[in-house]
């Protein structure tokens, strides 16, 4: 069980590595419960990210009015258009649009409910068949194809990199990363977890998601 005083020391440790370059910290809550997140907030924490949609809706529904109000949401698993309308108006940004199909489910959504969905485009920079994401040299005409659409905006890139503890491998994709997202003149960059948020930041990240190192006991 993760205590507040356990979030407290974790997050104080990260602070020291990422608040200079003001990196905004998305706890990912999707394995804890509700009081996780209420610690978390507690500790100063406002950006939440999950990744099975009915579940997080569930469960951040049941939170205080003032944290459910004051947060930020991220959807950061993968989305099948089933779930679009769950997810599209709920979270506030959805990390992990890699196909035309579901953009314009958001899109269609979206408009439905009056809103601008913002978003990010998952790139499978390794080529990782395990993993979602478009490849880079697809990114270009997906931008374009988004970009017509109302009712979206693109905030930028998200990625997920290999379980290695190669630090060199690493650099290299976090830093193609970085490349795409200034070619593009893209805000956010979305890449970095617990066992290697440092080198993400290292390369430019905007956006660290972080579970394990901020709710368990280190």
């Amino acid at each position: 069980m993760c205590t507040y005083d356990t979030i407290c020391k974790n997050l104080n440790r990260i602070l020291k590595i990422v608040a200079a370059k003001n990196i905004r910290i998305v706890a990912v809550t999707k394995y804890f419960d509700k009081n996780a997140i209420e610690s978390a907030y507690r500790a100063g924490l406002r950006d939440f990210g999950e990744s099975r949609a009915l579940e997080a809706i569930e469960k951040i529904n049941k939170l205080d009015d003032e944290i459910r109000q004051k947060s930020t949401y991220h959807f950061i698993g993968h989305l099948q258009t089933n779930k679009v309308k769950h997810v599209v108006g709920f979270f506030d940004y959805i990390h992990s649009v890699d196909s035309l199909k579901v953009a314009k489910e958001i899109a269609k959504c979206a408009a439905e409910k009056g809103i601008v969905q913002k978003i990010l485009i998952q790139v499978n920079v390794a080529d990782e068949k395990s993993k979602f994401g478009i490849a880079p040299l697809q990114l270009d005409s997906l931008i374009k194809e988004i970009s017509g659409l109302s009712s979206v905006q693109i905030e930028g890139l998200m990625s997920m990199a290999p379980l290695t503890e190669d630090k060199t491998e690493l650099g290299k994709i976090f830093s193609q990363m970085r490349e795409l997202k200034e070619k593009y003149r893209l805000k956010e960059l979305s890449m970095g977890m617990s066992n290697d948020y440092q080198i993400a930041v290292e390369q430019g990240a905007t956006i660290v998601r972080l579970g394990r190192i901020l709710f368990k006991n280190s």
